[in-house]
């Protein structure tokens, strides 16, 4: 399985990334090893995330849900 999922980082910003192993990618995260963007950003949080078949799925939903406002991205939390 795939995931394409949103974090909310301590400083209230939002990260969107895809992983096929959503566990092992969130705790990287939170350990400083996930990424750049979140390392100076944590704590993070799991706000959202949705399950692909594919890697190629997962990484469209990303692109997509990047291009999205951050009120377009808050709504879509908040719907699930």
């Amino acid at each position: 399985m795939n995931y394409t999922y949103i974090l909310r980082c301590g400083d209230g910003s939002l990260y969107t990334g895809w992983t096929n192993d959503l566990e092992k990618r969130i705790r990287a995260h939170s350990e400083g090893r996930g990424g750049k963007y979140t390392r100076s950003r944590l704590p993070i949080k799991l706000a959202y995330y949705e399950e692909y078949e594919t890697k190629e799925e997962a990484m469209r939903r990303e692109w997509e849900i990047k291009q999205l406002t951050r009120a377009q991205k808050e709504e879509l939390i908040e719907r699930n």
